[in-house]
């Protein structure tokens, strides 16, 4: 017994250090994280002291549209604007903006119905490739969720929603942004921190979006403002715009329809949504989520930039049906008026007051108005969208997940975005055509009837 003792003691002391060592190791730690916890509270109170701004207010601000929709199932988060979709980006990806400035004092906010209010919300999109802006700015010890609702809400994120998000801008960020990052940094995935991008300054962000679709709180512009005189010593001088260089005669993308007709020989349906549907028919009606993915910058540039000067494109070259997907997509959304006009934004908005009988013969009847040349390629398009949702038990792609895709890009305001309210009656205006297409496009009679 005395002999064992003696052969095993070198082993117990061995584990005792191991589990010592592990025991400060693991102190360590925890006083590292509370230390940081401390500086992350100080770099906020900097924060606030900087912003000298009144504290939180209970509604959104002046200029960024919220929920007023009472029925909504979290109308007492959506009413603060804190959360707005809008449009895509530069390379076909929703777009998601969540705003610091527009949250409440914590007394006046349910952080946990924040969290199922950002998940009800993501939901939505998140089996397609997105977007994310944060805007900090507006974020102050009164209005802050705790690092505990941060770290449960990062473990709610599960993949499904981290697989799809394709980058995250933190706008103006902040040391305490930098502090909280290395707080989480230990538990966040190296593939997920490459997605993320500080932005100082708002006209970064021309770069990767669309800049006026924007919805920007006016407190946030107004910092940014601060910030940029403040980094030139004075007041910025006025900004010489060049004056617009006037479009090739072969331009497609970022022109009227009006202008590809009178360029192209009176060809009624532009070449980039007859060659692009085309091909989609032919190879991608059976692709999973097609319209759904995004694709490489540079291939959508290449591609724009060779329908620009004229030239031939081969989809083929590229291997990815997804990029006659996303050019599909960025052509619509770059027209100079929408697909369907301004002037049935209006209309589209007044779908939710209908009768749900009486819906789809109000979009035949909102349609039939259209100017004739759109109704031709509205119905080319919808036609092939038809045939699309379709096949959606294999590609998953249903009237409605391809509202949700394209919605935003037939119709938008002739001033400012489309706000996450205004989301709604767009897609399910989208959807009625897409599914009804039949009915909706039965009995107006034209000249040429050109479908895919």
């Amino acid at each position: 017994m005395i002999l064992r003792c003696v052969t095993e003691w070198p082993r117990v002391v061995s584990t005792i250090k191991k589990v010592a060592y592990q025991s400060f190791i693991f102190a360590d730690k925890m006083n590292l994280a509370v230390d940081l916890e401390q500086l992350a509270e100080i770099e906020l109170q900097k924060d606030e002291a900087e912003q000298e701004q009144p504290e939180g207010r209970s509604l959104a601000p002046p200029g960024v549209p919220s929920s007023q929709d009472t029925s909504h199932p979290y109308y007492d988060v959506a009413r603060h604007g804190i959360l707005q979709v809008t449009g895509d980006d530069n390379y076909g990806r929703k777009l998601i903006i969540f705003s610091c400035c527009c949250m409440p004092p914590s007394h006046q906010l349910n952080h946990q119905r924040l969290l199922e209010y950002l998940k009800y919300t993501l939901d939505q999109y998140v089996e397609s490739d997105y977007t994310i802006v944060y805007f900090h700015y507006g974020l102050r010890s009164t209005n802050k969720p705790s690092l505990r609702w941060l770290s449960n809400a990062y473990k709610e994120f599960d993949r499904k929603y981290k697989k799809n998000l394709k980058a995250l801008y933190v706008v103006h960020p902040t040391n305490f942004i930098r502090v909280l990052w290395n707080i989480f940094k230990p538990v966040i995935s190296h593939k997920f921190g490459k997605k993320l991008t500080y932005v100082n300054y708002l006209a970064e962000l021309r770069e990767h979006l669309n800049y006026d679709q924007l919805i920007i709180p006016p407190d946030v512009l107004r910092h940014d403002e601060k910030l940029r005189v403040a980094q030139k010593g004075g007041l910025p001088p006025p900004m010489k715009v060049p004056p617009p260089r006037p479009p090739l005669p072969t331009q497609q993308f970022g022109v009227s329809l009006q202008y590809i007709r009178e360029k192209n020989q009176d060809m009624i349906i532009p070449l980039v949504i007859s060659e692009t549907v085309a091909y989609l028919k032919e190879k991608g009606l059976r692709t999973e989520g097609v319209f759904r993915r995004s694709a490489r910058v540079q291939h959508i540039k290449e591609v724009q930039k060779l329908y620009n000067l004229g030239k031939p494109v081969d989809f083929d070259h590229y291997g990815d049906v997804h990029i006659p997907a996303v050019i599909l997509k960025t052509f619509l959304r770059e027209l100079p008026q929408p697909l369907l006009t301004f002037a049935l934004y209006n209309p589209v908005q007044d779908i939710m007051s209908i009768e749900s009988s009486l819906r789809v013969t109000t979009c035949k009847r909102m349609v039939e108005h259209l100017p004739e040349h759109n109704f031709l390629v509205l119905k080319y398009l919808i036609c092939f969208l038809h045939m699309v949702s379709q096949e959606s038990i294999i590609n998953k792609m249903s009237p409605s997940n391809l509202a949700c895709v394209f919605g935003v890009n037939l119709i938008w305001p002739n001033h400012g975005s489309v706000s996450l309210g205004a989301l709604t009656p767009i897609n399910i205006f989208t959807e009625l055509i897409i599914e009804h297409y039949p009915k909706v496009f039965s009995s107006r009679s034209t000249a040429q009837q050109l479908l895919p």
